[in-house]
């Protein structure tokens, strides 16, 4: 049997997505049988994280500083911004490095099962932005889910009469698939075949 102390590090480990807590275990064996090579540098990185990792002001993506590289970037177009549910979107978008815009993470989508309202997502930042940044075009990147879809027809009607271009992402992504799980030739075709609302 485990020590308590190896069994609360399990319970924590078991708290990540898609990890039980037999995965759990097996990560937690790993990380003492290599503690030198895995488990101390682990605890360094995550010291790293916890300290100098923060949220940026402008687009919600982590970074060390705030406003984030991307929203700094001169290189980058702010006449185009995509709209992601969440960081691991936007990261998926980076991974193609096709994308020359900037960003805005959402920190979800609408859901009425889950009670998620446009109050609980960074819509208002979002509008306010449009507006002040004179953004020429809007690329929703959201799921291809139904709360994804309700998503992007919301935000649609919210922009409606101004002058923004809004496009969304081809249906190369299949219904019900999240970004972060894509390959880069498909989020790479997607983007390429956007088309407008």
């Amino acid at each position: 049997m485990a020590s308590l102390e190896i069994e609360k590090l399990i319970k924590q480990v078991a708290k990540l997505p898609s990890l039980g807590s037999r995965s759990a275990r097996r990560i937690v064996l790993q990380l003492i049988k290599k503690k030198e090579n895995l488990l101390l540098p682990l605890i360094d990185s995550l010291n790293d994280v916890a300290t100098n990792i923060q949220t940026c002001e402008i687009c919600g993506n982590f970074d060390t500083v705030s406003p984030c590289s991307i929203c700094q970037s001169e290189n980058r177009d702010a006449g185009i911004l995509c709209v992601v549910q969440d960081v691991a979107d936007l990261w998926a978008m980076e991974r193609v490095s096709l994308f020359k815009g900037k960003y805005h993470v959402l920190g979800g989508v609408l859901s009425a099962m889950e009670g998620i309202g446009p109050e609980d997502l960074n819509i208002e930042p979002l509008l306010k932005r449009i507006e002040a940044d004179a953004v020429k075009e809007v690329i929703l990147a959201l799921p291809a889910t139904i709360d994804g879809q309700i998503t992007a027809h919301y935000l649609s009607s919210k922009l409606k009469g101004s002058e923004v271009k809004i496009s969304t992402l081809a249906q190369g992504i299949p219904m019900g698939a999240e970004l972060d799980y894509m390959d880069e030739g498909t989020i790479q075709l997607a983007l390429n075949s956007r088309k407008l609302l």
